[in-house]
Order: structure tokens, then sequence, then C-alpha cells
């Protein structure tokens, strides 16, 4: 092995700001890899997106061929501004064409494609471009990480595939260098078509299923939590850019970690072995020889080569030892380190040719059988994982994604205190900035692939157009789909946070298409992943209670997440998860702000079409709602107190019955009435909170089953001399200790201690009764701490409705730029401050700045007590615009004003 000192100064990682704009992030990129490599060194880093200045027409509008449209001397006046990366829909929007369809009907007043026809939504891409002289070996490669669903493609007049483009998943890259413009000035046309099976939205899941036969998304045509795309997502979706290098093409490099052993966070480690590869195209005639390399902490490892003309080699480095390597673990249980690693090619005259930028995290990812709880579980580092995961559909139903967008939602998903996120069959493989906010959060991602068994025929459906054993047959084309794996395993094999490959949403891939994926393309192409064959199979969990393997959905009895034992390791189950009503105002207009109804009656339009799931009888013990304010102010008691039991519960029978859990659902790519902790618009309901609190990895909690006080340590930490400390209020705040303990708490386990039931019965019988556990470190700081709230003998929360104002004391001062510290102090002999929501808000509007982060809220606080909740938040204008506000139960809306350090 060849292993040599590199000096040179490490690449600069660009902040991750939610409002800098794409186009600054990467002309900041471009100018510190310049800095790095000197300005004539060419890498793949040596790129520019096109994502502005494209124009766009029907294909109605022109009837003239790509050979045509694509040279500068044709008249595109009367085009319009494209969006790309975007869809058809979004460029219509975007031009005032169509309505928002996220709000309240206006998806309805969109024409259909399956009504209109495939033409009505295919379009001309065209976009002008410099590019300058090229020098001799320079050559410049076209990149589109996604089309859908077929194009062609041409650049100044030259058709530059000879086949239709094919495929949503399937990138594609052109090398340009014969046809670039010897003056410098280019234009590339691009005629994008719809998928082929467009599909009946006719109100199935997925609608007729025939948007299956092709290999694209199939929640465009509808499902019981959106309704339908209506131009299905036709467009040029993902990134378009321009790449240069010298000579030859690197590519696709692949970093594979092995961590052997059982390892302990943040402790001395042993050495971590480093398999590396990738793939080098030369398209020129002549044979290259150099060396392909790798830089990491500082140290070179190369191999020596040659490559023929017009070929593409695949290269693997030799094995490197990576001495006490700084490890990557999932949320929860260590820190996640991620290594800069730069592969380059560089001549044997010692000339860069080409270069490719990564980012590794060593970990080492492994699965077993618990015979136990019959069910697979994770090892990462040799150490069990407890699973606690949200099932993700997709950022943007309209495939709107953005780094900040990423960043902020998986960053919610981190603060819930969950450590994995599945990928929904009937979406997408996520793009590579989905994966570097997994990477930067600590969330592991179960990736199914696209299929799901609504479309794929795992039932007998009355909706769907096939039967059950041709839609078992989809897609279509077989070798269209295993080629778009193969392209996306290479996309993404490379992050950390990658932990599982799955076939398919509740079912498996074809026979054929299984057996290749089993045996060839995962082994071949990543070999460090376990690949279930679909997202409830018996490999994952034994299915011994019967029925589809997954679920409940809706509402459901706290005591239930405990006392019902479900599925060892469950992909699916969930529950409600409506926003506050400054959430249903963005979507819902004000004309259809009605309390849904129960028992009976008929549901508004707009709730239904938003597909509301019912609160049901719930609401009520809380009082009669006096409009959708008190409703939905209400439903987050509901919300909070749902999530948290679910997550309770599981975590309670933790190695005994479950190996882990997966929530759906975690996120709303549009603006649903159901089963979310955020809203699309990125402000966070009850839900989240709820599972911040049950899902903490060290956590007190009781157990309403056998009234329990139980304890949960999901760390590999003992906790030595903790105190447990039980106490109640009731509703005018008067104190009762019901039990104190000097516990310790042993590494990945559950343990009961005392009972407070009978306590608990006598003290709620009236009014009902809150009760806060806590467990406290030796010097008395909290470890854990739970506040619940339990109705009267009758089942009602009489106490609550009547109970007292608390008179918070509420200060705000900002802590550094981005940061507020929010305090909040409760006075003695008065009661409980119950579930204040604090909101970072304009202070000009009042409307919450979105999005925002709390350290934590719907929050309570105990007579004579104080609490902090920071506050971060990404803004350009961090001037004095913003004030916090608060709002309880039972604690008056206050707008306080932030005060500054100077």
């Amino acid at each position: 092995m060849l292993v040599t000192s590199w000096n040179e100064n490490k690449r600069m990682a660009s902040p991750n700001n939610l409002h800098l704009n794409l186009l600054c992030m990467s002309l900041k990129q471009s100018i510190a890899i310049s800095l790095f490599f000197g300005c004539s060194s060419l890498s793949a880093q040596n790129m520019v997106e096109f994502n502005k200045g494209w124009q766009c027409i029907s294909i109605s509008g022109t009837k003239d061929k790509g050979e045509k449209i694509s040279n500068l001397s044709y008249i595109i006046s009367g085009w319009v501004p494209a969006t790309v990366p975007g869809t058809i829909l979004t460029t219509l929007l975007n031009n005032n064409v169509i309505p928002d369809p996220f709000y309240g009907m206006n998806n309805k007043m969109i024409p259909d494609i399956y009504d209109k026809g495939r033409n009505y939504y295919t379009y001309w891409f065209v976009k002008d471009f410099s590019e300058n002289h090229l020098s001799d070996g320079e050559q410049v490669w076209l990149h589109f990480r996604g089309v859908n669903y077929s194009c062609d493609v041409f650049l100044n007049g030259h058709k530059l595939n000879r086949q239709p483009h094919h495929g949503m998943y399937l990138r594609q890259t052109y090398n340009i260098t014969p046809f670039v413009s010897k003056d410098g000035n280019n234009r590339l046309a691009v005629i994008v078509y719809p998928p082929d099976h467009v599909g009946n939205p006719n109100g199935g899941q997925g609608g007729d299923g025939t948007i299956g036969r092709d290999v694209t998304h199939q929640y465009v045509t509808g499902w019981d939590w959106i309704q339908p795309i209506h131009d299905r997502n036709t467009g040029i979706w993902d990134k378009v850019t321009l790449e240069k290098t010298n000579y030859i093409n690197l590519k696709n490099p692949h970093v594979i970690t092995l961590v052997p052993g059982k390892r302990i966070p943040d402790m001395p480690q042993a050495p971590a072995i480093i398999k590396a590869s990738a793939e080098i195209e030369n398209p020129t005639n002549e044979v290259i020889t150099g060396s392909l390399q790798y830089v990491m902490e500082g140290d070179i490892v190369k191999e020596e080569i040659s490559i023929q003309p017009l070929s593409t080699v695949e290269v693997h480095l030799p094995d490197y030892t990576l001495k006490n390597p700084k490890l990557w673990w999932p949320n929860g249980y260590g820190k996640q380190y991620l290594y800069d690693i730069q592969f380059r090619f560089v001549s044997s005259a010692g000339k860069m040719l080409d270069q490719e930028n990564l980012q590794a995290g060593v970990r080492e990812i492994r699965t077993q059988w618990n015979d136990h709880t019959r069910s697979r579980q994770t090892l990462v580092n040799g150490q069990k994982i407890f699973i606690k995961g949200g099932n993700w559909i997709i950022s943007d139903a309209m495939l709107r994604f953005s780094p900040e967008r990423y960043d902020a939602e998986i960053r919610f998903h981190r603060d819930m205190n969950l450590n994995l996120i599945r990928i929904w069959g009937g979406a997408l493989t996520e793009r590579p900035e989905f994966y570097d906010a997994c990477d930067k959060y600590g969330l592991m991602v179960f990736q199914d692939l696209w299929l799901s068994g609504d479309c794929n025929g795992k039932w007998l459906d009355p909706m769907k157009k096939d039967d059950q054993w041709t839609r078992r047959n989809y897609p279509d084309d077989h070798r269209l789909f295993l080629n778009s794996v193969i392209d996306q395993v290479k996309m993404i094999r490379n992050h950390p946070s990658l932990a599982f490959w799955c076939g398919g949403n509740e079912i498996t891939p074809a026979e054929d298409m299984l057996v290749t994926l089993q045996d060839s393309i995962f082994p071949s192409l990543d070999g460090t992943r376990y690949f279930f064959p679909y997202s409830n199979s018996d490999s994952m969990s034994y299915n011994f209670i019967g029925g589809n393997g997954d679920g409940p959905y809706t509402i459901q009895p706290v005591n239930s997440f405990w006392e019902h034992r479900t599925f060892p390791f469950n992909s699916e189950i969930g529950s409600v998860g409506i926003g506050d009503v400054e959430s249903l105002k963005r979507f819902i207009p004000e004309k259809n702000m009605i309390i849904p109804p129960y028992p009976s009656g008929i549901l508004d339009s707009v709730w239904e079409y938003h597909k509301y799931i019912g609160y049901d009888q719930y609401i009520e013990p809380y009082g009669k709602p006096k409009d959708v304010e008190d409703f939905a102010t209400k439903a987050q008691l509901l919300n909070y107190n749902q999530y948290r039991a679910l997550i309770e519960g599981f975590s309670a029978h933790m190695w005994d019955w479950y190996t882990g859990v997966i929530i759906w659902k975690t996120q709303n790519p549009w603006t649903a009435l159901r089963g979310q902790m955020y809203d699309y618009y990125l402000d966070p309901n009850a839900c989240l909170y709820g599972l911040h609190c049950g899902s903490e990895p060290v956590h007190i909690m009781y157990d309403p089953t056998d009234g329990m006080m139980t304890s949960v340590n999901q760390t590999f930490q003992s906790y030595h001399d903790v105190m447990l400390e039980v106490k109640a209020f009731d509703m005018k705040g008067k104190e009762t200790t019901l039990g104190s303990l000097l516990v310790e708490l042993s590494p990945t386990s559950v343990q009961k201690y005392f009972p407070v039931n009978d306590k608990l019965e006598k003290l709620r019988k009236e009014e009902g009764v809150f009760m806060v556990a806590r467990l406290m470190d030796q010097k008395k700081q909290t470890i854990s701490e739970n506040l619940y709230w339990f109705p009267d003998s009758a089942e009602n929360y009489k106490g609550l409705q009547q109970i007292s104002p608390a008179l918070v004391k509420v200060t705000a001062r900002k802590v550094s730029d981005g940061k507020i510290e929010v305090g909040m102090s409760n006075p003695a002999n008065g009661p409980v401050a119950f579930f204040n929501r604090i909101s970072l808000v304009n202070e000009q509007t009042g409307k919450r700045i979105l999005p925002s982060f709390y350290s934590d809220n719907y929050i309570s606080i105990a007579p004579g007590e104080d609490k902090t909740v920071t506050i971060d938040y990404h803004s350009s204008d961090l001037s004095r615009k913003v004030m916090v506000s608060i709002k309880g139960w039972n604690v008056s809306e206050q707008m306080i004003t932030i005060q500054y350090n100077r």
C-alpha cells in the first residue's frame, strides 16, 4: 500500500443556512475549491448548476424539432420562464397560470393528465449558456440527475441521446465536448414527456394502479393521505449540471468502512479498515496512465493504472487502516463524525485530471435475528440499537426540494429523538442532500425501492384496472427498474446514514427482479447493508398475529400502546396529527373553518379533501369545542399523549416484545390533515414534542397497565445514584409526594420501581390531577422529566376546564445570532402552568417564523418552578423584528420583547 503525507489545506464545507440562495452556495463552494487546489486545477467540483434562465413551451406551441429548436438562431419569443429543477405544475404555479394546489380545493381546478392526455403536460425546455473555448484534453459533461418520465436532449443542433431516455430515477450523463460551440455560445433543448401510463385517479390507493407500469413514483395518482398530482410530476425535476474535466471522468467513488468488535462512543478506538474504489471513464482515443488516489486524514492511498481508449474501468485501491477513528453513531447513541475524503486521478506526468469529494462516516451496521422477540435487531459498531423510526413520504409532493428544507425536516426528526427514517416505496430514492442531513443528524435510513402492494397486486382491489397477476409483474420494463436501482445505489451508497435496502412497500419485486437484486446487484455494488425483501417481511418481523403486518393508523386509547402486543419490529403504526389553528389557516379558507362533527354530521368538503381522520370521542372529555381554534388546541393535547404513549409503550418492551418501531408517519409532503409531527410549512405541532419527551434516550415514565414507575435507558452508559422523584399536583397547585427512590440505570435496559396508581386514583377522583416524575443526578440536575395529566373518575377533564390562570413570568434574550433563550417562572401557591406553546413570531405581522427549532415546547411548569427553552432559527435578518409569543391552557397569551446583550 502506498501511503504518503499530504499537507494541503482541507476543503472547507459551506455553511448550511436556510435563507442562503442556492446559487450563492454553489459559488462559495467553487471559490473554496479554487483556493484549495489552485485556479488551474480541474475537478468534479468544477461544476455549474443550470438552475436559472430556462424557458419552456407546451408541445402544442411548436411543431419544430429539437435539432432546430436547439440552434441559437431559433426564436423563442412567447416561451415562458421555466422552473428547473421543477415540474410542469411548479412552472405553471410560478407563472401564476394555476392556483396553489395545496390550498383549499384549488387542486380540483387543475386539469388532470388522465382527462387531457399526455400531450397536455409535454413540454420543451431551453437553456442558453456560455462555455469558454476548451483546451486540449478538456472534456465537458452534461448531467441530468432526474427527469420524469422520458426525454430527448439536443445541443446546438445535435441530438445527444440515440434513443429516448426513460425512467424517473435513472440519471443521464452526456459527453458534449464535440458539440460545444467554438464561439462559447450554446443552447440546450430538452423535450420532456409524462409517464407512459398516467393512471386513472379514481380514488384508489395509486388510483387504478396503472401508474405502477412505469418506473416512477406511485402516490401521484392519489392515496389515502394525498389528492392526485395532476401532471404526475412531469418535468426536469432534479439538478442539471455541467462539469469540466481533463481527459478522463472520475465517477462513482465508493467507500466502505469496517469497524470490527464492540465499540463504546467517545473512547479511544481500535483501528478501522477503509476500502475504496472508483470508476474512471476515458472518452479519448489515447491510453491514459496515472494513479487513482484518495486522501484521508492527510494520507494518500493510491493505485497505478492504465486506461484504454473509449473505455471505463473500476479501480479498487489498497485497504487503508485508520487509527483511532472518530466513529459515526445514530442519534442518541453518540456523535456523528464525518471525514472529508478527496478522490483524484493524477496523470503519470503529475497533472490532476479529475477529482471527486465526499464525506464518509466510519461505522459498521449489521443485523442479527433476535430469537426472543422473533424480529431483526440492528447493531451499529457492535452495539444493539433500539430502532425508533418515522415513515417518510417525500419532502414535497411537487418535488420542490432544497438542502435547507431537507436540513430542517431531518433536524425535526433528530429533535423527536428518533434514530431512523424509512423512505416509503410509493415515492422515490431521496436526493443526496437528504442523506447529507441524515448523516449530519444521525438518522439511519431504511430505503424502500419504488413499489407498493396497493399498485403491485398484493390485494384484490376493485379500484384497480388490472388483475392481481398482471399487477404483480409491474413495472412493464424490469430491466429499466434494475438499471435504475444500479444507478441509485451508486448515487447514495457512501452515506453512513443509509442502513437498509428494502424491495418495496408491503410487497417484494417480481421474482426475477428480486433474485437479481438479492444475488447480484446489492452484493456487487454495496454488500454492507441488509436487504429486506419487503417492508413487513418475516425476515424483519415475524408475523405471529396475522393480517397485513402493520398499523393501526388511527387514534387509540393510550393504554393500548402498553398492553396490546403488536409486531416485534413494526414498520407502520400511527395516529392522528393536525396542527393548531395557525397551521390550519394556512390552507383552509375561513368559510371552511368548521369543527369536524362527531359522532354524526357531514364533514366539511375541504377537511375531507385534505384527508382528515377523526379524533372521535377523545376531544369531548376536555369540553365541547367552541370553535375550530378550541378544537385544534384540544387536539394538541391528544397529539402529545398519543405519540408519547406510542413510543413509551414500545420502549417499555424493548428487547422483550420489540426490537424497533417505525411510526406512520412523521411528515406530509402536502397539506394533509393526518399523521404528521409538523405541517407542510414546517410548523411543529404537539405530536413532535410528545415524541421528544417519550423518546428520550434516558426516560422516566408511568405504565398505565400496572401503575408502576418505569425507566428506560437506551444508551450504553450506566447511571449511578440517580434520584427518582414523583409528585402530584391538584388543580389548585397543592403538592403530594407519590414516591422517591435512589436508583441505578443499567445500559440498554427497562426497569420498574414502585406503583403510584392507588394514590393517583384517590387524588384524581374529583377533578383530575397532574403527575410530575423526574430522574435527577447527584448534582440535582434533571436527567428526565415527564408530566402527565389524568382525568377525574368519570374520565372527564373537569378540573382542567375550571383551572385558575397561572401568572407565568416570561423573559426572552438573544444569546447569539439565531439563538434566543426563553425563561419561564411559575410562582408558588398557584396552579400548574399547563401546556404552553412558545412561538417565535414576526414583530409586525405576528406570524410565526418558520422553521424555528425549540429545545422543547408545549411546556408545563409546576408551581414554584422555572424552565428554560432555547429557540434556534435561521434568518438573514437578525435585527429586532422578532418577538416571542407564549400561550397556554391556563396562561393568557403574552408577547415578549427580546432583550439583546449589549
